[in-house]
């Protein structure tokens, strides 16, 4: 069987991915400007892993050399259920309600490459999920597979931005589809308006003023009264869920993975408030919660509580 871009997209497709695109792997002159200048800029707070290997970043050759081909694949997370259908009023983003996506994505990935691989045997790849130092959004919007929304998130016409994203770089001449070109955000800025902490400008973002930042990837304490988040426990979707893409064009998933665990979904304000170590351990196994950590989570609970009081 010979290996084309269309063969890839079906067995991605029957793998359950909902959106694969195919791009050539080249260096992304005008993105790795736009990196270097946002890091100048200081708006990627205290996350020094992303100015440790932006030449990466910038240049896929330097991720992995001899690269021809990226294969950008989306899978729709969206369980069809909001903040509301928690029993908590502590507000907690969908992404992480279910199974951690880094593992799910993997392994259907993995698959992926293993099934072209038997079709040619010296053929090399990799496989990434979001920490490898690849732009995932750039490659599905130049895989022609959505564009950069005002809130810096894919945005799909089909999906809306509920998806997760993950790439396998191959060594591997293909059909490449075009870029998506268009901007569909418009005038709008439903996003930018909504975001309580001003943390968005039109399409660039300033981590520390972020609250999933604030509550996922900051690891210090708060100072009192400084921070505000919002309600946000963990993460944040606010420019997410006021979105008209997301509103108007969201899909239920049927995959089980991602939908929120009785654990999460049942719990308590007063549950989460006397929340342990061995709590969130058995909460959280095989979770990207645990990106947070106990000390993290626990730090935003307390947050929040002392915001209500």
């Amino acid at each position: 069987m010979k290996i084309s871009s269309k063969s890839i997209k079906k067995k991605a497709q029957e793998l359950g991915f909902q959106k694969v695109g195919v791009a050539k792997a080249v260096e992304t002159f005008k993105e790795k400007e736009e990196l270097e200048l946002w890091l100048k800029e200081g708006r990627h707070g205290k996350m020094e892993w992303l100015q440790k290997r932006k030449d990466e970043r910038g240049n896929i050759q330097n991720y992995f050399p001899g690269a021809k081909s990226v294969v950008s694949l989306g899978l729709n997370y969206y369980t069809g259920l909001e903040q509301n259908n928690l029993q908590s009023d502590y507000k907690f983003s969908n992404y992480a309600w279910g199974d951690d996506y880094h593992s799910v994505l993997k392994k259907k990935i993995f698959t992926l490459l293993n099934w072209l691989k038997s079709l040619k045997v010296d053929l090399k790849g990799v496989v990434c999920v979001d920490t490898a130092p690849v732009m995932d959004k750039v490659w599905a919007k130049n895989a022609g597979i959505g564009w950069l929304g005002k809130h810096t998130n894919l945005i799909t016409t089909d999906f809306g931005s509920w998806i997760f994203l993950g790439e396998l770089i191959l060594d591997l001449e293909l059909e490449y589809d075009d870029p998506f070109v268009e901007d569909l955000c418009g005038s709008c800025t439903a996003c930018i308006d909504a975001c309580p902490t001003s943390a968005l400008d039109s399409y660039k973002i300033d981590a520390e003023k972020c609250i999933s930042y604030s509550t996922i990837e900051y690891r210090g304490d708060f100072n009192e009264g400084k921070e505000n988040l919002d309600g946000w426990i963990y993460g944040c979707d606010i420019c997410q869920e006021v979105c008209p893409w997301n509103i108007t064009f969201s899909q239920a998933s049927d995959d089980s993975y991602f939908k929120p665990r009785e654990s999460i979904a049942d719990r308590t304000d007063q549950g989460w408030n006397n929340l342990d170590q061995s709590d969130f351990s058995q909460i959280f196994k095989k979770s990207a919660v645990k990106r947070a950590k106990f000390s993290g989570l626990k730090r935003n609970i307390e947050k929040n509580k002392f915001s209500k009081e």
